[in-house]
C-alpha cells in the first residue's frame, strides 16, 4: 500500500486527487495540504511515502516546501504536478530534490503508475522526457554553488561509472546503456545504484541534473 500526501491550493483539485486515489487498491491518501508550510508540516508528522506537490502555491511554494522535506530525510518522495509541460518551475523542483514531475491533466493510470514508480524509488520521468525538459531550460538556470562538492563526488566514479553517468545524462535508457557497452542490463543497473550512492542523487533525475551542472551533458544545439 502506498500512502499519499496531497497538496493543491485548489479545494476542488484535491477531492478530484483524493477521490482518484481512493478508488485505487493500492494507494491511500493520509492528508491533504492548502500550502507549502502545511505540507512540510504534514509530511513531516504522517511520513506519507509520496507527497503530490503542486508548484503555484500563495505563500510558501512547491519547490520550497520540496526542499524542506527532501532536507529534512525523511521517506516522502516528491512528485510534482505542473500545469505547463515546460514549467520553468519544474527544473528548480526537481533541483530542491524531487523524483519526477506530471501534468495536472495526466491520465488517471499515468498518475498511478507515477506515484508507484516514486515510492519504489524510480524517476517518473522517462529519461527522453527528461532531456527535452533540460534542454529547454539548461542555459536559464544559474549554477549551484556547491560545484566543488560535485566535482569530488564525480572523482569517486570509476572510468565506467562516469561513462555510464554521460550516457545517463544524454538520456540513454538502461537497455540503451547496455547495448553501448555490450553489457547486460543487469549490471548496467548495479552500475547506476552505485552512481547514485557515489553522487548523492536520489534517482535518475538528480542523476541527469549532476550530469548537466559539470558539464557533462550539454543542450542540443
Amino acid at each position: 500500500m502506498t500512502t499519499v500526501l496531497i497538496v493543491d491550493d485548489q479545494p476542488l483539485q484535491r477531492y478530484a486527487f483524493r477521490l482518484l486515489l481512493e478508488s485505487a487498491p493500492e494507494t491511500t491518501v493520509l492528508g491533504e495540504a492548502a500550502h507549502g508550510g502545511e505540507a512540510v508540516r504534514l509530511a513531516a508528522e504522517l511520513r506519507p511515502d509520496v507527497v503530490l506537490m503542486d508548484v503555484r502555491m500563495p505563500g510558501m511554494d512547491g519547490i520550497e516546501a520540496t526542499r524542506r522535506i527532501v532536507a529534512a530525510g525523511g521517506r516522502s518522495r516528491i512528485l510534482v504536478l505542473t500545469t505547463f509541460d515546460l514549467d520553468e518551475y519544474v527544473h528548480a523542483a526537481l533541483r530542491a530534490g524531487a523524483s519526477g514531475f506530471l501534468l495536472k491533466d495526466v491520465r488517471a493510470e499515468e498518475l498511478l503508475a507515477g506515484i508507484r514508480a516514486v515510492a519504489a524509488g524510480d524517476a517518473v520521468i522517462a529519461p527522453a522526457l527528461t532531456r527535452r525538459l533540460l534542454d529547454e531550460y539548461a542555459q536559464h538556470v544559474p549554477q549551484p554553488v556547491d560545484v566543488p562538492v560535485q566535482e569530488a563526488r564525480l572523482k569517486a566514479l570509476t572510468d565506467r561509472e562516469r561513462e555510464i553517468l554521460v550516457a545517463i545524462g544524454k538520456g540513454w535508457t538502461n537497455g540503451e546503456i547496455a547495448a553501448h557497452f555490450v553489457v547486460a542490463e543487469s549490471t548496467v543497473k548495479s552500475h547506476v545504484r552505485s552512481i547514485l550512492a557515489k553522487i548523492g542523487a536520489r534517482d535518475r533525475i538528480q542523476a541527469v541534473i549532476f550530469a548537466y551542472d559539470l558539464g557533462l551533458a550539454r543542450p542540443k544545439s
